[in-house]
């Protein structure tokens, strides 16, 4: 799948012919450098790595240095590799916001935000205040019976209980492209998309 790698700007909402209010995403997508083209013959498949975000050199590495000279472009933050590329791109190529169309579908992949150590109520959506669930006394998110009997005696893995929530990379499928800004490299696709403001995100189609 072909695609951008951009930085998410924030949300916003836009009417459309209708009148009707749409929430929607803007996204600074591009413009990516390609900074290495896989081969067949060299690496047993077709891929190009896009680069994108430009990075001091005063905190890249000898190696990135050397992998951008090579392409002709400063060190980039974000380097990702795509396939299904049907123009044939050499070193030094920019693919900019252009490689989307109004209208078309996409596939958009983030970390999502990290909320740190949560309870089952807010982790798992358990019933909580006014519902409490099945094990309970007088403490009303907790989360309950988690064991069985005297067999098998341990709790099963992958049991819904407290823990880190959030900071997992998630992809939002078929989200419409509304607009596209050229001229300021932005992309306006409806709904949300996983991230804070300023994280990167893969965009594909």
């Amino acid at each position: 799948m072909s695609g951008l790698i951009g930085k998410k700007i924030g949300m916003t909402s836009i009417f459309d012919e209708n009148g009707k209010n749409i929430p929607c995403t803007v996204i600074e997508a591009g413009p990516c450098i390609v900074t290495q083209v896989r081969t067949e013959e060299v690496d047993g498949y077709s891929a190009v790595q896009l680069g994108f975000d430009d990075a001091t050199e005063k905190s890249a590495t000898k190696a990135d240095l050397g992998h951008a000279k090579k392409a002709g472009t400063s060190v980039k933050r974000k380097v990702v590799e795509f396939k299904g590329f049907d123009a044939e791109y050499k070193l030094g190529d920019a693919i900019t916001v252009e490689h989307f169309a109004e209208g078309e579908f996409v596939d958009i992949a983030g970390t999502s935000k990290g909320k740190g150590f949560q309870g089952v109520v807010k982790r798992h959506g358990f019933g909580g205040v006014g519902q409490a669930t099945h094990g309970q006394h007088n403490r009303l998110r907790a989360p309950g019976s988690i064991g069985a009997a005297s067999y098998p005696a341990r709790v099963f893995k992958g049991m819904k209980m407290a823990g880190r929530m959030g900071g997992d990379t998630v992809k939002v499928q078929n989200l419409r492209v509304l607009k596209v800004v050229t001229e300021k490299n932005l992309l306006v696709v409806k709904g949300c998309v996983p991230g804070h403001k300023n994280a990167y995100v893969i965009i594909r189609k």
